[in-house]
């Protein structure tokens, strides 16, 4: 039997060895902003670890609120998309056959270019106030370059599709006078789109370069700190200690862990290479299928960007764009988030169930007490970050500066999380070449954005959808859910909800629906294009390290996630689900009604409850599920008869002439 176990734990380390192996290429291949340059050259390394670390420290400084640095935002923005093309350049090759070994000559050029383009912000601003921002002939020049330097960054790291759009932006504004219906708009010359796009707060320096100058790049700077330090490993424990021994412990545990890691780092395929070079073999070896293990890290690692408090920055965006406290944003998305949580454990406790698929043996997890007694002072940076944020009173930006210094300073009272100088520099670095990507592409969105506001784009697809659903609430929400997630598809999270709210989320506010809950909505689905085919990039991720199928990990995550795609209609049904305009006793019953829903769907989706479900049974579960979404009583009282039907067939019927096997005795995994 020890040989047995020795065996098997041996094979389960080499599994977990080789999972880790892929991550890189998994990374290169589902995230374009890891396919950087290395160079052979060491004065070429130092120049970009020079310039990521001048990046770091001067958004830190500027968060600090140093009175020499505080200026107007255009020149802020200016200074942080000039940093973000000229690193951009200098790692990312041109093409897939481009060397990456060296940079060309071309790129130099892009770079000096970049370079320019704040100091000509700087210089010409008076100019800008004098003109009432209409622009000179240089400042057209000047801004076309701009424009095409985000352009070409942005293909290079978020691929053609974000390019490809905001190009179709600029074509509507020059040629939007000769579209048919709706769509049709006065028309603008090439002067007044570039000067609006790149002399104002309107387009490329506007709101979405202002939320990645400010918010985006100081909480990827915390999360990496974090992981420096150790956290991550702290909720890879933390999360075993609680749920590892459990039935169908170890998917458990990939819930948990990647949904505490995506909250604070905001990537989703990034947190599936994470957590899933450890926790998708341990799915594999205690019976889950590789798809189903795929989809389990894909799906938990979506959600850790819906999940308060830093849910991967997008909170401080949301209470950006809609001019309202922190605090509004994480209290609506709290219940939506844990139903979200709550809908994937109950999945994966039904499938073990179903499959006898035990955990591991508590002896051999990790003690609660033992992982908080080591790193548990890792928490006291997210409770002060949350003090600072609700109780405070200061800025967001103020408090994150603060929140990072924390944690720095708290990492130095235990030897296992402590940083030297050169630890902190790194994590530094990292902060800021993981904020490249997320930052052009929000530059790239500010093009989309500006067209938007110029030409009234976003108001006509209002109407559209609104037409098209012939003011039918359901219809309308079907069709924004469309939209969202096509616009939403390949796209980085922040980005791609930027582009949602603008686009879609008027639409729901222009038939009655609160702007939170309208937000809130089009965030839910922009997340989820992550998790769809046919551009699945965390599932696609999550099946590189199983082994298994690209399309099926997509297909059994959207089953996986199925509550998920339903929580959206719940809370634009029932606001009080966000907390809005709510009672204690009507939030006490639209959470119960949701939380028997959500069980209703994984018993649906499954087929199983206490037993296994025929299709009548299912089809009976989902359409109980489906009917509590309406807060009405008369439906949440069928929906409820509905589940005591299920329940009574189970109990009286099915389980009596349906006696279980005893299950298998547990595996051990005594060397992870």
């Amino acid at each position: 039997m020890a040989d047995l176990e020795k065996n098997v734990s041996a094979d389960l380390a080499e599994e977990t060895q080789i999972a880790a192996a892929k991550g890189a290429e998994i990374m290169e291949k589902y995230e374009k902003e890891s396919r950087t340059r290395k160079f052979t050259a060491k004065w070429m390394d130092k120049l970009v670890y020079v310039l990521c670390l001048f990046f770091t420290i001067y958004h830190l400084a500027f968060a600090s609120g140093l009175r020499f640095l505080q200026m107007v935002n255009i020149k802020h923005h200016a200074i942080h998309v000039g940093l973000v093309l000229m690193i951009g350049f200098l790692l990312y090759p041109a093409f897939k056959k481009s060397s990456r070994k060296t940079v060309a000559w071309y790129d130099w050029v892009l770079f000096a270019l970049s370079a320019v383009m704040p100091v000509y912000v700087f210089i010409r601003y008076p100019v800008f106030i004098s003109t009432g921002f209409q622009g000179e002939t240089i400042d057209i020049i000047m801004g076309t370059l701009l424009v095409l330097l985000v352009l070409e960054c942005s293909r290079r790291l978020s691929g053609p599709a974000l390019t490809i759009l905001s190009i179709i932006f600029m074509a509507y504004g020059l040629y939007g006078r000769y579209l048919p219906g709706i769509f049709m708009h006065r028309g603008y010359t090439w002067h007044r789109i570039i000067t609006y796009l790149t002399t104002d707060i309107y387009g490329i320096y506007g709101t979405s370069v202002k939320v990645a100058a400010t918010y985006i790049v100081l909480f990827i700077i915390f999360g990496e700190v974090m992981n420096k330090c150790g956290m991550g490993q702290f909720f890879n424990d933390i999360a075993n200690a609680l749920a590892g021994h459990t039935k169908g412990g170890p998917a458990k545990v990939a819930v948990l862990a990647s949904g505490f890691l995506g909250s604070i780092n905001g990537s989703a395929v990034a947190n599936v290479v994470t957590t899933g070079t450890f926790t998708i073999p341990l799915m594999k070896r205690t019976g889950y299928s590789k798809e189903f293990a795929g989809s389990v890290e894909a799906t938990a690692s979506v959600g850790g960007q819906l999940l308060p408090p830093v849910m991967g920055a997008a909170a401080f965006v949301m209470a950006e764009t809609l001019g309202v406290k922190y605090g509004v944003i994480i209290r609506a998305a709290v219940i939506p988030a844990l139903l979200y949580y709550g809908g994937i454990l109950v999945q994966v406790q039904m499938r073990a169930t179903k499959e006898h698929l035990n955990g591991l043996p508590k002896e051999q997890m990790p003690k609660p007490k033992q992982v908080m007694k080591e790193r548990g002072h890792l928490l006291i940076p997210i409770a002060f970050l949350l003090y600072m944020l609700i109780f405070s009173g200061k800025t967001v930006i103020f408090s994150a500066f603060w929140t990072i210094v924390v944690t720095i300073v708290v990492a130095e009272l235990r030897p296992i999380s402590r940083m030297s100088f050169k630890d902190i520099c790194d994590a530094f670095v990292a902060g800021a070449k993981s904020t490249v990507s997320v930052a052009i592409a929000c530059a790239c969105v500010g093009i989309i954005v500006g067209v938007c506001g110029l030409t009234g784009f976003a108001l006509n697809v209002a109407h559209a959808i609104i037409y098209i659903g012939q003011e039918s609430v359901l219809l309308t929400l079907v069709f924004t859910m469309i939209t969202c997630m096509i616009l939403g598809m390949g796209l980085p999270s922040i980005p791609s909800y930027l582009i949602t709210a603008t686009i879609a989320a008027p639409a729901l506010v222009e038939l009655g629906q609160p702007e939170i809950a309208a937000h809130m909505f089009c965030f839910y689905y922009a997340m989820f294009a992550n998790l769809t085919p046919p551009v699945a990039l965390a599932s696609f991720a999550a099946a590189g390290l199983s082994g298994g199928s690209p399309m099926k990990t997509g297909w059994q995550s959207v089953r996986l996630a199925l509550a998920g795609f339903i929580i959206p209609f719940m809370f634009m049904y029932n606001p009080q689900l966000l907390l809005e305009d709510v009672t204690v006793l009507s939030g006490i019953q639209v959470v119960v009604s949701s939380c028997i829903g959500v069980v209703m769907i994984a018993a649906a989706v499954e087929g199983y409850l206490f037993g296994k479900l025929n299709w009548l049974l299912r089809a009976a579960a989902m359409a109980g599920a489906l009917l509590l979404i309406d807060s009405g009583t008369i439906t949440d009282v069928i929906g409820l008869a509905l589940l005591v039907g299920v329940i009574l067939y189970q109990k009286l019927i099915y389980q009596p002439r349906h006696k279980e096997p005893d299950p298998p005795a547990p595996a051990s995994a005594a060397s992870v």
